[in-house]
């Protein structure tokens, strides 16, 4: 009994938030996700850029 989602799930789930959000709601709640990932991935980046300076000065 796995808990995987694989791709009739992942239809499934966006098939049902475009029935309850409609295509514009949808077209932003993706861009504002898109957006979100973007600024959680930079700023690990610049969490991580010290550590390396930290190295190389050791």
């Amino acid at each position: 009994m796995g808990s995987k989602l694989g791709l009739p799930e992942i239809l499934l789930i966006v098939g049902i938030a475009l029935l309850l959000f409609g295509p514009s709601k949808f077209a932003t709640l993706g861009k504002s996700l898109g957006e979100g990932l973007r600024n959680f991935k930079s700023a690990i980046k610049e969490g991580e850029e010290p550590k390396k300076d930290e190295q190389n000065k050791s």
